[in-house]
């Protein structure tokens, strides 16, 4: 290795887990198959469409992003392929092919590539990309309004829609283990629960996640739903249906510690994760809107950088 090699510097994170970017993401991209598969089962070939359009056409924006600027495109790293699968368990099976494409193409394109590319983005791709198509076409990505196109053995209403309307009460209508193992409504990749928990703990063993922050967030979100729980149980549903539906256990393994947006210092990594547990469940609870992940997480994005200034007194500071 030459000298000058050993000067090289870049952007943060700056802590190396001894593995590659390729590694990394390809590790992320088949820990999600469980719960993609689950959900191609359930809600049939409509799934498969979608979850295909969306990674495709993912690493399809990167190509063309990548050609236009005269760069070499890196998609056989993975992190395009996974910005697209995890777009894809977000929405429901019934999404149109044109949202898709947008959704991918802002995922892609404008969430991370414009900021510099991989490493670079302030905020979670798929979350930036996801919150503008909620808001600009809320009515397409109805998860209730999609069971016209399915037939399931379940209680037929979105769980937090139900809590969100209904009240505490409608928490009777589901069962804990049902919640587990996925029979409920939501995005082709989101309702597997233990799916998903399974492809977590097997990335915190491997330490592609911080782990910290996955249970810090799991943690802040059963306290908080319980304080509400107690106080108003006529209203709001119980601590554990919080975390076995909407976006929970997705958020809590794959997004919320996506490496480029989540502070790499341990009491930092604890607050940030907090803030973003707190704020999901004021938002179900007490805000507009049924889900709160996709808003509390890039709120939490935004303040990372400022919540990682935390950080451990410098050897010999002051001397």
């Amino acid at each position: 290795m030459q000298r000058s090699e050993l000067l090289l510097a870049s952007h943060a994170p700056f802590i190396h887990y001894g593995t590659s970017v390729k590694e990394r993401y390809w590790n992320i991209f088949f820990a999600c198959l469980p719960a993609v598969i689950y959900g191609i089962v359930l809600f049939g070939a409509s799934a498969l469409g979608v979850v295909c359009l969306s990674t495709g056409s993912a690493m399809g924006w990167e190509v063309l992003f990548k050609k236009l600027r005269r760069q070499e495109p890196r998609i056989y790293d993975g992190s395009s392929a996974l910005l697209g699968l995890l777009f894809a368990m977000m929405v429901p099976a019934t999404t149109p092919w044109w949202l898709v494409l947008v959704g991918t193409f802002l995922c892609v394109v404008v969430g991370r590539e414009i900021y510099g590319g991989l490493g670079c983005n302030p905020v979670n791709p798929v979350l930036f990309s996801f919150a503008i198509v909620f808001m600009s076409w809320k009515n397409v990505l109805d998860f209730t309004g999609a069971l016209g196109n399915f037939e399931v053995s379940f209680f037929p209403v979105e769980p937090l829609n139900a809590v969100k309307f209904i009240g505490a009460s409608a928490e009777s209508k589901y069962e804990i283990l049902e919640l587990l193992l996925g029979k409920q409504l939501g995005g082709i990749g989101s309702v597997f629960n233990l799916g998903l928990i399974l492809g977590g703990i097997y990335l915190a063993i491997r330490r592609f996640i911080k782990w910290e922050i996955s249970l810090m967030f799991l943690i802040s979100i059963f306290v908080t739903a319980l304080i509400f729980h107690i106080v108003n149980p006529t209203k709001y549903a119980s601590p554990i249906f919080h975390l076995l539906t909407g976006y929970t256990m997705l958020a809590a393994f794959f997004l919320l510690p996506e490496d480029t947006t989540s502070p790499v210092n341990f009491f930092p990594k604890l607050l940030y994760a907090s803030i973003a547990g707190v704020m999901t469940i004021l938002i179900r609870n007490i805000g507009a809107y049924v889900e709160g992940v996709v808003f509390a997480i890039l709120l939490s994005n935004v303040f990372h950088p400022l919540i990682d200034k935390i950080r451990p007194k410098s050897f010999g500071k002051g001397v």
